[in-house]
């Protein structure tokens, strides 16, 4: 396929499954999300908020250190010691407070577990989430996804700006949508196959490859194919996020996607059109 050029009969749909095939080609796995426990995760998807992952870094070591990452750890723990612990991650006395939030909530609705919690129905526990403070869609889904197993597709800002630059969105798409449209495209029945038949055969990590982390306990924990899937795809889209398709710069010709950009015209015929898609929520 020429550079710069697109199969015009593939369909949005086609498109993002077709990102996700070239991108897992090129790097394998990428082990989202780097955590040793589901607690560590809902922490990390709490304190990544509006800050760097190498800050969160240093707020989950803190953590640790203090022998508090659990939930008994942070539930016992004095909200100023806790806010002194997460520092690093910034607006510390918010994120100790939603924490703490987040743990009287399961205390109170699943006697303290996350096993009950995790049990329940995607989108009854989704609502719940996003009922508590702090807690947006892109948090909840984190929560979801990543420490639950739950088949939701995590969309942020870097999944958005690829998007968008490849013509396959418009700047002003919703969360929901976005994130509905991507689990529609990834959890192709046919697909979910082929990439279950290629994962015994991923690449694993040898230096950089795209947004990749070490192995841990919690990104080798084995979910339905669907979950997998979408798992992978966050990493994967991030990893061009960080390393090419940068905010203040597009490293097209680098990048694995960069032959796969669309021309204007046929970027404005893929690009999201809500009333002509009728997406269901």
């Amino acid at each position: 396929m020429a550079r710069g050029l697109v199969l015009p009969e593939l369909s949005w749909e086609a498109q993002i499954r077709e990102f996700y095939r070239v991108l897992f080609a090129a790097w394998g796995r990428q082990h989202w999300w780097p955590a040793q426990s589901r607690f560590e995760v809902i922490a990390g998807a709490y304190l990544t908020q509006n800050t760097a992952w190498s800050n969160v870094e240093r707020a989950l070591a803190n953590l640790r250190s203090a022998r508090a990452m659990s939930l008994d750890g942070v539930r016992r723990m004095p909200l100023a010691r806790l806010e002194e612990l997460i520092r690093p991650s910034g607006y510390f006395r918010q994120k100790a407070q939603r924490l703490k939030t987040f743990i009287a909530f399961l205390d109170t609705t699943y006697g303290g577990s996350l096993d009950r919690m995790f049990a329940q129905p995607t989108q009854k526990l989704r609502k719940e989430l996003l009922e508590l403070n702090g807690v947006g869609p892109e948090t909840a889904d984190s929560i979801l996804l990543y420490a639950g197993g739950h088949a939701v597709f995590v969309v942020d800002a870097y999944t958005r700006r690829i998007l968008v630059r490849h013509g396959l969105i418009g700047e002003g798409a919703e969360y929901d949508e976005l994130r509905v449209l991507c689990e529609r495209a990834l959890g192709e029945p046919a697909f979910l196959s082929a990439c279950a038949a290629a994962q015994p055969a991923a690449r694993e990590l040898r230096g950089p490859q795209g947004s990749c982390h070490p192995p841990s306990r919690m990104s080798q924990k084995q979910f339905s194919a669907t979950a997998q899937v979408f798992n992978e795809m966050h990493g994967l889209l991030v990893g061009v996020a960080k390393n090419f398709c940068l905010k203040s710069e597009a490293r097209c010709e680098q990048c694995p996607l960069g032959r796969m950009m669309i021309k204007g015209s046929e970027a404005r015929a893929l690009r999201l059109a809500p009333a002509q898609r009728n997406v269901r929520r």
